[in-house]
């Protein structure tokens, strides 16, 4: 795709299916804002945040990452930008973040929310408005699985791939499993990862204790929610580092 696409893709410029499937992630997006489920005053999400912390930290170090000042990162889905200032504490310089989201309220809280120098779009990932090679690091949290159209999946992927830096890495945080209670979202494994990403070296963790189990554990025992956290098939996400071979 060119650098030069227009950021946002309208009915007028994009075919119909991927207009209806931006169209519905809209929709789904927007139930979900507010939830308390989702604030670090929940025991059980505040103990996964730092469960990924811990994890994407070792996983960047290992890979020569042991400083971010420099470098370029782009989240896309970036929401209220919460993985954006996560970038900033760990080193990130806030004019080298930038950070391109669906929905305009979502772009509108990013922007109370984070340092001011830091860039923030509001279209969709499908074309972004970047070059070529522009990012040392690109993110993505729980995007995919939201997108249930195999070639908006692809599109994203194949600009996230475009944006990467050489030497670049992207970093994938998204659910493994179906959510049988949420029909808006379809899990994604390991396999499907790694065809979205051809010619790539994927680093797979399994991180994040199955939910409906976590909560109740989390306000009760954090020795058991960790007990329970360490067998692998209790734990509901991917948290990967994808590279180019």
């Amino acid at each position: 795709m060119s650098s030069t696409s227009p950021l946002v893709t309208t009915d007028e410029t994009a075919s119909q299916p991927l207009a209806s499937e931006l169209a519905r992630i809209r929709v789904a997006y927007a139930k979900r804002d507010g939830r308390p489920i989702y604030s670090v005053f929940e025991p059980a999400q505040l103990l996964a945040i730092q469960e990924r912390e811990r994890q994407l930290l070792r996983m960047l170090c290992a890979h020569g990452g042991a400083s971010l000042e420099r470098s370029k990162i782009l989240e896309v889905g970036c929401g209220t930008g919460i993985w954006l200032r996560e970038f900033v504490r760990w080193g990130a310089r806030p004019e080298n973040i930038t950070g391109v989201d669906l929905l305009p309220e979502r772009i509108a809280e990013a922007r109370r929310l984070c340092p001011p120098q830091l860039k923030l779009e509001c279209g969709s990932a499908t074309q972004l408005n970047s070059g070529n090679a522009e990012f040392d690091l690109v993110m993505q949290s729980t995007v995919f699985t939201s997108i249930l159209d195999p070639q908006v999946k692809m599109q994203i992927a194949g600009e996230m791939l475009r944006v990467l830096r050489p030497k670049g890495s992207i970093i994938w945080y998204d659910f493994r499993f179906n959510n049988p209670r949420n029909p808006d979202v379809r899990g994604i494994k390991a396999k499907e990862v790694r065809s979205l990403f051809p010619g790539c070296r994927v680093e797979f963790h399994k991180v994040t204790l199955v939910p409906p189990i976590a909560r109740p554990v989390a306000r009760t025992s954090r020795t058991l929610h960790a007990i329970l956290s360490s067998i692998a098939p209790l734990r509901t996400h991917y948290l990967a580092l994808i590279t180019r071979i």
